[in-house]
């Protein structure tokens, strides 16, 4: 009888198959780790600038450097061609981003 009482207990949609996509939190709440760690490493760099610590010209340089690695390695380190793709475009966003500020 307990055990009957524990399966009436679990919604019917907790429950799965091996047919189903396994459910958790979209991407975006799963990488609260990357936002922050993106909103920091931007901060940092703009704060860089208005230091004169490092140019604009150095934080392009910087951005694309970072891009060529992903790039070069992200396969590699077991990212999907998607999640490898939207990883250098982001970077290569931040990078643009930054040349806007050479002129």
């Amino acid at each position: 009888m307990r055990a009957l009482a524990t399966i009436r207990s679990v919604a019917m949609s907790d429950l799965t198959n091996d047919n189903d996509r396994a459910r958790g939190p979209s991407l975006r709440e799963a990488d609260a780790h990357g936002q922050a760690a993106m909103l920091l490493v931007e901060s940092l760099i703009h704060g860089l600038i208005e230091r004169s610590v490092i140019t604009v010209a150095d934080a392009v340089e910087i951005v694309e450097v970072a891009t060529e690695v992903k790039a070069a390695i992200g396969a590699d380190m077991g990212d999907s061609p998607a999640t490898l793709a939207a990883s250098v475009a982001l970077l290569g966003s931040i990078g643009d981003s930054l040349k806007h500020d050479l002129t």
